[in-house]
């Protein structure tokens, strides 16, 4: 009998031949095949979420849509993406990976083809609806895939890190693009995604490894389930958006809201009591995976109002181009995807515990210092201070948040897992960004002058710092439930060696190793 694995992972091994075992310290060139195909994926499903951002003046302006219209651009792939995420993990498990992965990235690109051609503002609003439900199955059905493919511990770390890093440097570095893009045509935003899509999904079908039919999570569908958990987060995440227009204590607002504690309580009801349930509560009772879920809404939903307040602050304030903008962002996402191919090592190095508190709070101080703005602020004072604390942050953050999401989940749950942590940075954001913009638009008052814009900004970012210490404090209490795990003894009995010698011997090498 081995000793316990100190996450409690208890991983099936996969079929691929190619999986690495914990020795192996170089991976095959199928391997890192396989790695660069899903970042590639989820480059593009971070990339679309920010890189829109920059393009909807000109989509507002070419297809003649109002500020309230424009705003389901972002809202309507958010909707797609955070609402359907719960089912896309779930589907990957029981469907497979390969599969779900495989379908779900060739509808990314055809709603990306679909969205660049369409002259309709309804139209380009369903397109993009369609590319964020694909990503809802791309997303977890990918990081499940790198989950089971790679044994927990370095070489687990390691990809992750790359993995995770590539979404994080998607997502900066979507703004950079998008200035660059626009500049030739909205449009362009929409296409560039469609031969990268098509050439990661001709590779995909060379590479994904195949997940035998008994490896599958097995017994029935939780229809019941997934039908009031979809309709509550989605629910959720509309009510929201539409709240800054019809009023947070407007008659239709509260009574969405009461239906959505109504759809999740049934929810919950049917998960404790279903054999089969789409998400099995017992997956919290992992403390890291409930913090590492708790964290990834605070972090996702203080960048999102960040950006928004950035860049509205950028362009129509100091008067800033998309292109200027672009580069003036640049740092973030350069330090993020520098740090790629070394965050592997600084994980295993420091653990998530520790390098999740020092994210966090990069990210809090990134955000406070951009409460110095003013109307005449420059690029050297306010921007590029906070650009190098977010980018730090988020490096450290991300793929630290994410491995700790999937760290000690068996392989049939890796698909769950990477659900959940998916759906809590959408959510995260959906709800935080609609926050923030009723936050600006009550503290302007509506003004167009720059103190009145300044009046509007100042208080929202006070709440995304505040957003964001309390994805600190939530990190800080991971290390004390780190520290406190490390000075528990390990039981004798908990290991069958034939004698007591051994057996002390054995735990004099534990209490070395800590």
């Amino acid at each position: 009998m081995t000793a316990p694995s100190r996450s409690g992972s208890t991983a099936d091994p996969s079929t691929s031949s190619d999986r690495p075992s914990h020795s192996e310290q170089h991976w095959t060139p199928r391997l890192w095949g396989t790695l660069v195909v899903l970042c590639a994926a989820m480059f593009l499903d971070a990339l679309d979420v920010s890189m829109v951002g920059v393009a909807l003046p000109s989509i507002g302006t070419d297809l003649h849509l109002s500020t309230s219209t424009l705003q389901w651009v972002v809202s309507g792939y958010v909707l797609g993406y955070g609402g359907l995420l719960l089912l896309g993990g779930r589907a990957a498990d029981l469907l497979g990976r390969r599969r779900v992965f495989l379908v779900a990235l060739g509808v990314f690109a055809a709603a990306s083809l679909l969205g660049g051609l369409v002259d309709d503002g309804g139209l380009l609003i369903g397109a993009r609806f369609l590319k964020g439900v694909s990503a809802a199955f791309t997303a977890p059905a990918g990081l499940s895939i790198i989950t089971t493919t790679f044994p927990e511990g370095p070489a687990r770390n390691r990809a992750l890190s790359i993995y995770t890093t590539c979404g994080a440097s998607g997502f900066s570095l979507g703004l950079v693009l998008s200035g660059l893009l626009t500049s030739a045509g909205w449009r362009w935003t929409f296409l560039m995604p469609v031969p990268v899509a098509l050439l990661a999904l001709a590779f995909a079908f060379r590479l994904l490894p195949r997940q035998a039919r008994e490896e599958r999570t097995t017994g029935g569908y939780d229809v019941a389930g997934a039908i009031t958990g979809t309709l509550a987060v989605l629910l959720l995440v509309f009510t929201v958006t539409e709240a800054q227009g019809a009023g947070w204590l407007s008659l239709r607002t509260l009574g969405s809201l009461l239906a959505v504690v109504v759809l999740a309580a049934a929810f919950l009801l049917i998960e404790l009591r279903t054999a089969h349930p789409l998400v099995r509560l017992g997956i919290f009772r992992n403390g890291g995976v409930a913090r590492a879920n708790l964290i990834a809404l605070t972090l996702m939903g203080s960048y999102a109002g960040f950006q928004f307040i950035a860049t509205l602050y950028l362009q129509r304030l100091l008067g800033w181009s998309a292109l200027e903008m672009a580069f003036g962002l640049l740092p973030a996402g350069a330090l993020v995807a520098l740090s790629a191919t070394r965050m592997g090592a600084i994980v295993d190095r420091f653990g998530t515990a520790r390098l999740l508190p020092a994210g966090v709070l990069s990210l809090a101080l990134g955000y406070a210092g951009f409460l110095r703005l003013d109307e005449h602020s420059g690029y050297l004072t306010l921007v590029l201070p906070s650009m190098i604390l977010l980018g730090v942050g988020f490096a450290l953050a991300f793929p630290s948040v994410n491995i700790a999401a999937t760290d000690g989940v068996a392989d049939e749950e890796q698909g769950l897992a990477s659900g959940l942590v998916n759906s809590a940075f959408q959510i995260g954001g959906a709800i935080v960004l609609a926050v923030v913009t009723a936050v600006i638009t009550a503290g302007s008052g509506g003004g167009e002058s720059a103190q009145a814009q300044l009046d509007g900004y100042r208080p929202a970012l006070w709440l995304v710092t505040a957003v964001a210490l309390a994805g600190f404090a939530v990190a800080a209490a991971g290390v004390l439930a780190d520290r406190r795990k490390r000075s528990i003894p390990v039981p004798v009995a908990d290991y069958d060696y034939p004698s007591v010698q051994q057996a002390a011997q054995a735990g004099s090498e534990v209490l070395t190793k800590r």
